[in-house]
């Protein structure tokens, strides 16, 4: 993933976030919280797993998907931490009792299933430590990682909006094939996109983005199984000029879940990614 924009960016920053400028900035801002692999030494997790199982989770290589964003006018926020040590995606309260030592209640449904802002289980449903966490260290990990990374995602937005009078974000995601499985075993839709419902964002976004998958010959779903996490709900204020959809990709498309690498398909979903995003920022 390490480089340049082309010749019409610049990047910026060495920390837990990695901003791509485009030369004109547009009104629109792609974010990909969930494709960093950078674990910090203070995670100390399990010893026994697979770097396989830590990354499990990670949305691999959606960074390098929508790269071409940057070339049409749309900044990127790219998260360079995984998704194993912090959820970027989740409230920053959103702890798990289980794993963090002085939360008290059962937590949230997704924190009580290990996947809260700091998560108890890989990707692929493993332990991801021996140990709990204390409270403070939980709340370390949101204030080194996950506030710097949401502080860089609104100051881009609102820069968006100065410009434009509105901001649209595009939060990139990718999903296991297994996630959406239809019965029998057949591969589920392609592509999910997430509105929050209709609410997130002008139904004409959505359209648009869905009849640029299926003219790829992708299947696509909408909001169902995911109709928008925290990133998509935190900026779903229309009635303010921000405006957001989530997209998830399913990684049978473009990644080799086993051996953590390009799969078969990665030509032509790059392809097939860079032409949708032409055609998104093309008006």
């Amino acid at each position: 993933m390490d480089g340049g924009a082309g010749e019409t960016g610049r990047v910026e920053g060495e920390g837990p976030v990695r901003i791509v400028r485009p030369a004109t900035p547009g009104r629109f801002v792609f974010a990909s919280p969930h494709s960093g692999d950078h674990y910090p030494e203070d995670m100390d997790a399990d010893p026994s797993l697979t770097e396989g199982s830590l990354r499990s989770a990670e949305d691999a290589l959606v960074d390098r998907l929508i790269m071409p964003g940057a070339e049409r006018g749309a900044t990127l926020v790219l998260a360079r931490i995984g998704r194993g040590y912090v959820d970027l995606n989740r409230d920053p309260d959103e702890q798990d009792p289980a794993l963090v030592d002085g939360i008290e209640g059962v937590g949230t449904p997704r924190a009580a299933a290990g996947y809260g802002v700091v998560p108890r289980l890989t990707g692929d449903g493993r332990a991801l430590y021996r140990r709990r966490l204390s409270l403070a260290e939980a709340r370390g990990r949101v204030a080194r990682a996950h506030a710097p990374y949401h502080a860089a995602l609104a100051q881009e937005l609102e820069a968006a909006r100065a410009r434009h009078g509105e901001a649209v974000l595009v939060d990139w995601h990718s999903m296991p094939a297994r996630a959406t499985q239809a019965p029998g075993g057949r591969r589920g839709p392609d592509v999910v996109l997430g509105d929050r419902h209709g609410s997130s964002c002008p139904a004409e976004l959505t359209r648009k983005l869905r009849k640029a998958f299926e003219a790829l010959g992708w299947r696509v779903a909408l909001n169902h199984p995911y109709a928008g996490g925290w990133t998509t709900q935190t900026w779903a204020r229309p009635d303010e000029g921000f405006h957001a959809i989530q997209i998830e990709l399913n990684r049978a498309l473009y990644f080799d879940e086993m051996e953590r690498a390009p799969g078969a398909g990665w030509s032509r979903t790059e392809r097939g990614v860079a032409r949708v995003i032409a055609d998104l920022l093309a008006d």
